[in-house]
């Protein structure tokens, strides 16, 4: 009895190809620098860009193996939370507050033109967002007398637009904000059937909600204090998951995820929470695949293989954001103290 299940636990293991399944790796790729990286965009497999504070951008179009570190002049002082890029030698950054300022190059860095600023009190940029074609694009900033400031673009942000604040409905509670995390708490998104962008970003703090245009749903997530709530959103056709929980207490694992599915054309959602949750307060989720999510926040970094119904930790290092290629496989973190690090095995 004892050889024949030795036999069967052999095969077992032989024909379970999951076994053997290598698990993810955090690859660190740069790290030491005086400056708390949250912006993160990548192009591609080899060209990527992060921005952060300290006035500091760093550009990489070998795949991570090299950066090269800009400090713009005149901002030193500035906190770059997101970046958007479009390819080696143009992107886009935000100087989050007062005064609100969008810069832009178009020489991979050596040079940037102000192509944004508003010097409304309380201005406060967070995140923006592009289509698909790159040249459709919106920002957005912390509310102004209780209603969400947008702006966008139609030229890859070479001119911006505030859009009419009380027309777009988007209307905010007291103490209801907008985290500049990790620059992914905004995203617009084609609808499959009628074709149409939508604009979808999630609030934090004393409430918590997900707008999809300008129609506001209750989150299931975490919030009630200043720094709790949702900050960020991935989605992928009429599916999302929005990640966030306790910034102050970063290791609670209860409603910090929420799965969410979409109807556009009746203006409905529907959230679900998951069976196993993140291992803490995340600040960004990415799809990799359909089925295959990142997310990472101050007390580590999680993968789920079911579309976000069940989460592993794979690794307790903090990092603020984490992206995958536009147009690629690569998936890339960046966090505190510089740190750029590449996922691998995965």
């Amino acid at each position: 009895m004892n050889v024949l299940k030795n036999i069967l636990f052999t095969s077992i293991v032989i024909f379970n190809p999951g076994v053997y399944a290598q698990k993810p790796v955090i690859n660190m790729l740069d790290s030491g620098k005086k400056t708390s990286l949250r912006g993160l965009s990548v192009v591609n497999d080899n060209v990527l860009w992060v921005s952060g504070s300290s006035g500091m951008v760093a550009r990489s179009t070998d795949g991570g193996k090299t950066f090269e570190w800009i400090t713009i002049p005149g901002y030193q002082q500035r906190d770059f939370r997101d970046v958007e890029a479009f390819d080696a030698n143009t992107a886009l950054i935000i100087a989050v507050a007062e005064p609100a300022i969008i810069l832009k190059t178009k020489d991979g860095g050596k040079t940037w033109k102000k192509v944004f600023e508003d010097t409304t009190e309380g201005m406060f940029l967070d995140a923006m967002d592009f289509a698909e074609d790159g040249k459709y694009g919106i920002v957005i900033g912390d509310p102004i007398k209780n209603y969400a400031f947008l702006a966008q673009t139609k030229d890859r942000g070479e001119r911006w637009e505030v859009l009419d604040i009380h027309a777009n409905g988007s209307k905010t509670n007291d103490s209801e904000a907008f985290f500049a995390a990790s620059g992914t708490n905004i995203k617009l998104a084609r609808d499959s059937i009628s074709k149409m962008i939508h604009v979808l970003y999630v609030s934090g703090g004393k409430k918590s909600r997900l707008f999809v245009d300008d129609k506001p749903f209750e989150l299931p997530i975490r919030q009630g204090e200043e720094f709790t709530g949702a900050n960020s959103i991935a989605i992928d056709g009429n599916k999302a998951i929005i990640v966030g929980g306790d910034f102050t207490h970063d290791t609670l694992t209860d409603k910090n995820c929420v799965i969410t599915a979409f109807n556009y054309q009746k203006r409905e959602a529907a959230f679900k929470k998951p069976q196993t949750p993140p291992h803490g307060y995340r600040s960004c989720v990415e799809y990799i695949t359909k089925d295959k999510l990142i997310t990472c926040g101050t007390s580590g970094v999680d993968i789920s293989n079911d579309g976000g119904m069940n989460w592993e930790l794979i690794s307790g290092q903090n990092f603020h954001v984490c992206r995958k290629a536009k147009k690629g496989n690569k998936v890339f973190l960046a966090g505190a103290n510089g740190k750029i690090a590449m996922l691998s095995a995965f």
